[in-house]
């Protein structure tokens, strides 16, 4: 009895296609300056990723790295978080 060739074929074309998603792990999901999803990137940017990170405040309140930094450069006297006015400092 002879395999046909189908099945010779059919046994040795194992392959697979591997699809990836990532997303930001924060306790909200939208930054609280600019209100852009933090699985998108902040106005400045235009790809997500590394490029735009996300930072997080002694607080716990979580920003893309580029809103966080013009806000705090704007503040005259104080560079205080935007979303609950405590002195920002970031987490370590």
């Amino acid at each position: 009895m002879r395999k046909s060739s189908q099945q010779k074929t059919a046994r040795h074309q194992r392959s697979w296609i591997g699809v990836a998603t990532w997303r930001w792990v924060a306790n909200d999901e939208n930054c609280g300056i600019c209100r852009m999803a933090f699985d998108g990137c902040c106005p400045d940017c235009k790809i997500p990723g590394d490029d735009c990170p996300l930072v997080w405040g002694r607080c716990s309140h979580v920003f893309h790295m580029h809103c966080i930094l013009k806000w705090l450069n704007s503040q005259l006297h104080q560079q205080l978080c935007p979303m609950c006015r405590q002195e920002w400092q970031f987490k370590e």
